[in-house]
């Protein structure tokens, strides 16, 4: 483990020495004296049993990956200038060939997986008063192109992004991003729409905005275009309502609208997709419903590979986003703390939907629940230790691999090097 953590401590700090080699001793201390450095080691365990009529009972997978996440400061002057890396390594420890698809670990055409996977990634960085320019690679979290972090390694992005808070509380996007690498594979990939893989396009092109009406109030707005694919306007609303000391209410909308663009290479897309999640937290506990709804012929369409946590009803086995689909959600949380416990917490939820239009089906419903136990060790050497167990259920009436029980076992140890 040792041996590890110095690699990735040596080799982040030996890219910064070569940048700041060339930049004079007053301009490198802005630099390396503002650099951060952590290494987070995630030990994810995952085991799926598979119900129903199918021709597998079952897949499973075990990793130990190691995230190292580096940011060094800005040179000093009118523009500065930085470096950013993002270190991502998976060792297998089980799965792979007879273990089934967990998308823990890469697959090969014999259903085999390598011992491990993983990939460096750099992105420079410019800032000029408070507009900060990114080029290279990174794991973007946006409304319309929301990187996926829920296996090994996180999926990332290569391209470009501009982000500016020259106007109080304003802050604009824009950017374009060319290729990804997603979260079992090490390999960087052409762009594609999630619902149809194989047809690959040249570049994705969004630009937002976000706007604080205050503290507790946000809307935003963003456009964005898959290259000849399809096109999609997002736009939402979330807000926090204090009721008393110990009460508040939360809400979060969002609309999505969007079809085909230029040469339609996935055919003509028409989608809708209106969700709202509704939570009362008093005290240590909070109630929580979700509502949504998808209109069109078309699935709520994003690129492949990311996720749909901006989705009310985003949840660990989906975002229940097909086409025509209707459904709700209702999650109950609850903080330890109350009861002399921190660090502990536990969520449950339910969630289903029907009307859903697809080739596998002409009324297809599904069902899940979700419960979480999690555990953050407050204090002592190991503080920062997350232990978490995530137990679903998720029943379909279509395809024969869509209904399973599920349980993963997910450590993380944060480390900070510097």
């Amino acid at each position: 483990m040792k041996k590890v953590i110095c690699f990735y401590r040596c080799s982040f700090l030996i890219v910064l020495g070569v940048v700041g080699g060339v930049m004079s001793s007053t301009v490198q201390a802005e630099f390396l004296d503002d650099a951060s450095g952590k290494l987070t080691l995630r030990n994810f365990y995952l085991d799926r049993n598979y119900v129903g009529d199918t021709e597998q009972a079952r897949a499973s997978g075990w990793t130990q990956s190691f995230l190292l996440d580096t940011k060094s400061g800005f040179t000093d002057g009118t523009v500065g200038f930085g470096l950013d890396a993002l270190g991502l390594l998976s060792v297998k420890l089980d799965g792979g060939r007879g273990m089934g698809v967990t998308q823990l670990l890469p697959v090969d055409a014999d259903n085999g997986a390598p011992s491990t996977f993983g990939r460096l990634a750099l992105a420079a960085k410019v800032k000029f008063s408070e507009t900060e320019l990114k080029v290279g690679e990174w794991s973007p979290v946006l409304p319309i192109l929301s990187s996926d972090d829920g296996r090994s390694l996180p999926q990332t992005f290569r391209g470009a992004m501009i982000t500016s808070k020259e106007i109080n509380n304003l802050t604009l996007f824009g950017g374009q991003v060319q290729r990804n690498s997603q979260r079992n594979d090490s390999s960087m990939e052409p762009l594609a729409l999630n619902a149809l893989p194989s047809i690959a396009s040249g570049r994705f092109d969004f630009v937002g905005a976000e706007y604080a009406l205050g503290p507790k109030t946000r809307i935003g707005a963003w456009h964005a275009s898959l290259e000849d694919i399809y096109y999609q306007n997002y736009v939402h609303l979330s807000h926090s309502q204090t009721l008393s000391e110990l009460s508040t209410f939360t809400t979060e909308l969002n609309y999505y609208s969007g079809g085909e663009a230029g040469s339609a290479k996935a055919g003509n897309l028409d989608n809708r997709t209106v969700s709202g999640l509704f939570g009362l937290h008093v005290g240590p506990q909070g109630i929580s419903v979700g509502l949504q709804k998808v209109s069109g012929d078309s699935a709520w369409m994003r690129i492949a590979g990311t996720n749909g946590s901006f989705l009310a009803n985003s949840s660990y086995q989906g975002y229940y986003d097909n086409p025509n689909e209707r459904s709700w959600q209702l999650r109950y949380d609850f903080n330890f703390v109350a009861v002399g416990l921190p660090g502990f917490t536990f969520m449950t939820r339910y969630l289903a939907g029907d009307g859903v239009k697809s080739a596998a089906t002409v009324n297809g419903t599904e069902r899940q629940r979700d419960s979480e136990l999690a555990y953050v060790v407050q204090s002592g050497a190991l503080k920062g230790l997350d232990l978490r167990w995530r137990n679903s259920t998720l029943r379909r009436n279509w395809g024969n691999t869509d209904s399973y029980d599920e349980n993963r076992l997910i450590v993380s140890y944060p480390i900070s090097l510097f």
